[in-house]
């Protein structure tokens, strides 16, 4: 159920926001172009690389709103997920169960049961907060088309199943007349009920939150009806009919089991129960139109689950407390003396005698006997009917409508053959009306079974085996340490989860063994045929694609066929370390964020004018040593550029390639010749033409500790040469300053999210500085955060930066124009050669056209530069945007702007780069 409103605080967040202040058409982040993950979404692309660097300051449109979220109120998700899990078991079975097990084993029942839909809901919790869809989309996105889209089919069916179950419980209420005999009566009274259902599918469900309301009413005014009429003192009629009020001797009576019958057994008993904790889904079905599914999700649902439990809990008590098994029914058994000899059960001390029927075993009467004992307890008989009809229809009509469109899905996605022709869509509403025929086909089919406790545990079988996979799902994926996996649900454990998937497995054996294999073997066809003969051409971003590459970094082999998926998106680095050991800073900056999560290439440029010695040996055992996970490799070219070039292209295998480069900063580039420095840049540059992410390290100290006095740069002993850098030590309390400037796909919040799963890393905040003006600091602030909030990415504060415009303060600018001021050309110095010949012999020169046209852009570097080291002077880490420097940018003008961004720090600084793609996503697809 949805609303078609939208919040004020919705509309603030879908507003465009500011682009960067480095480039017109550079946007700051926004929530668009993270929302094109889905299908049938207006795609909003962000400029690539290749634009941001050919377009010279173009204006840019604003982005257009057209994100569409439903609000929705968690009472009315509450209600209908407590409406799907009351039905016809609990007023029609309930009763007998406890005549069967007695209290005792009967609360035991709806204990383990219990246990089984609560861990499935913890799972469903966490699998629905790390994406927005339906219940069908949570577990095959997750699990993969392999096993996903058999259990879709599966789901799909025990939701058809459902709907000829309570169908049945519906027909089976006594309405004084006989037709046939009961059991014909019983088919029907079913096969009409459910093809009156299936015309009012066929006319429109727009009336179907008004109906949930009133059987909600009708279901809550038959409970009090029926706790009422526990208190209300019994007429001899209802004596007779083995109901006596609360009694001391009947309830002793009752705790133990009275096992009778072919269904006179434990399990039996739990798997005709267990459809009464089905429907716990109901919510989990409508994730995707949820306001705030991380709080709607998990309350609704468990809280439905402890009220409709509680509910169970009170009907099992009081009815073993006031009902005796078996009862005539008969005025006539009423004993008139005070003699009890001969007389059996706890009746004979109020005064009735059923001793004959309980030896012929021909009592009709009692908790036993009697399948609508809650109207003989109840104050009204027809209030409790009122409340059969409520809770049966309510749930058949929602079965109804739920089967055909889980089964929509599984036809849309063509993962199986000739089953198209049920997706087809009518309607604005896109109704699955060939669906509708196909699940009307199957209930009927089994309505003509009119057997309610042959129904129950059939239903109950396929319920459990899409509870089995939804906990599989959740803890797959939380044991294959995807970034993808971030549920903002953090009450769930996967242990919990591996029990709740245990757990269904084992009691879909108990309950009914061939029914169970049957089940497993069927999906383990589907398993094989979709494995070894579809092989489907999807690319849904599950937790086993997850698990591939973590297998691949061992067999690299089973990757090939796996596309990329922007939920189990890793930063695969090759880092230009030189010899690692003489870089140590490097290494471990991206050790912290790549261990056990994703690829590392330490790379090595060897020039050939140098002798070339294998030493590829000996820097592996000291990564192992210094305990980083990571793959070396050297190659020698003339120019570094050119070897950098080469490794880009020719580094990695198969997925487990990189797509992340990340370099040190040239701290010493003034002193460095011009060539070095265009050699730098231009690297730079072949990055994003290869479309690489980019990520440059900044120390203080520098980063080749051959600067450093204490350390002999040509020892390699293995005792001697492993230094401890920054990023080694524990991170503290401090926080790690993110300067979000550009939108570049969210790496740049990837990262330290990575980082602070470390465990040196773990007590560090994260804060986020944004741009934004004065006037509407609060909504870019809110706007930010409900980003953050809907990635799973917890940060502790977003600081809107209000004053990067204003002009940077003279000492500074003046540091800045001597830096640069070797680089430039001075057009009015030039006499007798013209600019252009100059620039043609030296490109990396600064012209006073050029000067002049990037002025605006220099200054805007120092300014931001300011306020980093205002506000980041004490922090562990910062990462600052990357400016994206247009083609006819000189290479002295870039570097010397990385360099005013980041200089004047006391802590690391990186400079991040996305390639313009998404690193990030809030949908489950």
């Amino acid at each position: 159920f949805s609303l078609d409103q939208k919040s004020g605080s919705e509309q603030k967040d879908m507003e465009p926001r500011k682009t960067s202040i480095y480039n017109t058409i550079d946007m700051a982040p926004q929530l668009e172009y993270y929302a094109n993950t889905l299908p049938h979404q207006e795609i909003k692309i962000r400029p690539s690389l290749d634009v941001l660097r050919k377009t010279f300051e173009v204006s840019f449109p604003p982005v257009e709103k057209n994100i569409s979220l439903l609000s929705f109120f968690l009472t009315l998700q509450l209600m209908r997920c407590m409406l799907n899990i009351w039905g016809v078991i609990l007023f029609l079975r309930l009763t007998w169960i406890t005549s069967q097990a007695g209290i005792v084993l009967g609360l035991v029942i709806i204990a383990l049961a219990v246990s089984v839909t609560t861990t499935t809901a913890l799972s469903i919790s966490a699998i629905a907060t790390n994406g927005e869809s339906g219940t069908y989309f949570m577990i095959s996105r997750t699990l993969g088309p392999e096993l996903g889209a058999s259990i879709g089919l599966i789901f799909s069916l025990a939701n058809a199943l459902a709907v000829a179950l309570h169908t049945v419980g519906f027909s089976e209420v006594s309405y004084g007349t006989i037709m046939v005999d009961s059991l014909n009566d019983v088919r029907i009274i079913g096969v009409v009920t459910v093809t009156i259902l299936l015309f009012i599918t066929f006319g429109g469900m727009d009336w179907e939150a008004k109906a949930q309301i009133f059987f909600f009413i009708v279901l809550m005014a038959s409970f009090v009806d029926y706790l009422v009429g526990t208190l209300i003192p019994p007429t001899p009629l209802k004596k007779s009919q083995g109901f006596f009020g609360y009694d001391r001797d009947i309830f002793i009576e009752n705790l133990t089991p009275s096992w009778r019958g072919p269904d006179g057994n434990f399990f039996r008993q739990f798997a005709i129960f267990f459809p009464a904790c089905t429907g716990i889904l109901s919510g989990a079905n409508i994730s995707g139109d949820l306001k705030d599914p991380s709080t709607a999700i998990p309350k609704g649902t468990l809280m439905a689950i402890f009220c409709t439990t509680l509910s169970y809990v009170v009907i099992v008590i009081t009815s073993g407390a006031s009902t005796v098994r078996d009862a005539s029914g008969n005025m006539t058994d009423l004993m008139t003396g005070n003699s009890t000899s001969g007389c059996l059960g706890p009746a004979c001390k109020l005064g009735w005698n059923f001793t004959t029927c309980v030896q012929s075993q021909t009592c009709s009467q009692g908790l036993a006997n009697y399948s609508q004992v809650m109207g003989l307890i109840s104050g009204s008989y027809y209030l409790i009917v009122a409340g059969v009809f409520a809770a049966t229809l309510s749930s058949a009509l929602g079965f109804l409508v739920s089967a055909p469109k889980i089964f929509q899905c599984l036809c849309k996605d063509n993962v199986y053959p000739y089953i198209s022709f049920f997706g087809k869509g009518y309607g604005k509403n896109n109704e699955p009306l060939r669906g509708y025929i196909l699940t009307y086909l199957i209930a009927v089919a089994i309505i003509l079974v009119a057997q309610l406790n042959i129904i129950a545990p059939i239903i109950s079988n396929f319920f459990l085996c899409s509870y089995c996979l939804i906990n599989l799902s959740c803890f797959h994926a939380s044991i294959v340490n995807s970034p993808g996996w971030r549920p903002a649900f953090k009450y769930y454990n996967k242990w919990t989860a591996l029990y709740g998937a245990m757990a269904s497995f084992a009691l879909m054996f108990a309950f009914t063994w061939w029914a169970a294999l049957g089940t497993w073997f069927v999906i383990s066809l589907l398993f094989i045929y979709i494995t070894y003969f579809k092989r489907p051409n999807v690319n849904w971003g599950s937790s086993i694609q997850a698990s591939s590459y973590n297998m691949a970094l061992s067999f690299s082999v089973s990757l090939t066929d796996v596309k990329d998926h922007v939920k189990n998106f890793r930063p695969q680095c090759l880092v230009m370390t030189g010899p690692p050991k003489q870089r140590p800073a490097l290494v471990d900056f991206v050790g912290c964020f790549t261990k056990q999560v994703s690829l590392m290439i330490c790379g090595n440029i060897i020039m050939v004018s140098f002798f070339f010695q294998d030493s590829t040996d000996q820097y592996v055992k000291w990564l192992n040593k210094r305990k980083v996970r990571s793959f070396y490799t050297q190659f020698t070219a003339d120019t570094l550029r050119d070897g950098v070039r080469y490794l880009m292209q020719a580094s990695g295998l198969g997925k487990l390639k990189p797509n992340t480069l990340v370099i040190g900063f040239k701290s010493k580039w003034m002193e460095s010749s011009p060539t070095s420095i265009d050699d730098y840049i231009q690297t730079i540059y072949d990055t994003f033409d290869a479309n690489y992410c980019l990520c440059i390290l900044r120390m203080m100290d520098g980063l080749d500790i051959n600067d450093h006095a204490d350390f002999k740069a040509n020892d390699i002993s293995e005792n001697s040469d492993q230094v401890k850098t920054v990023f080694k030590n524990a991170g503290g309390t401090k926080t790690i300053d993110v300067y979000w400037i550009a939108d570049d796909g969210g790496l740049i919040v990837l990262v330290p999210y990575l980082l602070t799963r470390r465990k040196r890393w773990r007590s560090c905040k994260i804060r986020v500085f944004i741009l934004g003006d004065e006037e509407n600091m609060k909504e870019s602030r809110d706007a930010m955060m409900a980003l953050l909030k809907r990635f799973r990415i917890n940060v502790t504060d977003v600081v809107v930066m209000t004053d990067t415009e204003r002009s940077p303060q003279p000492k500074n600018m003046n540091k800045f124009l001597e830096s640069v001021a070797p680089y430039r050309l001075y057009d009015e110095q030039q006499e007798g050669v013209s600019v252009q010949e100059l620039k043609k012999k030296e490109p990396w020169k600064i012209s006073d056209k050029q000067f002049e046209a990037f002025r605006l852009k220099s200054e805007r570097k120092v300014r931001l530069n300011e306020i980093i080291r205002r506000n980041s002077q004490n922090t562990t880490l910062v990462l600052v945007s990357l400016p994206v420097a247009h083609g006819d940018c000189p290479s002295a003008l870039y570097i010397a702007w990385l360099d005013a961004l980041t200089c004047g720090l006391h802590c690391p600084a990186v400079l991040v780069r996305g390639n313009q793609e998404n690193v990030l996503t809030f949908y489950c697809q």
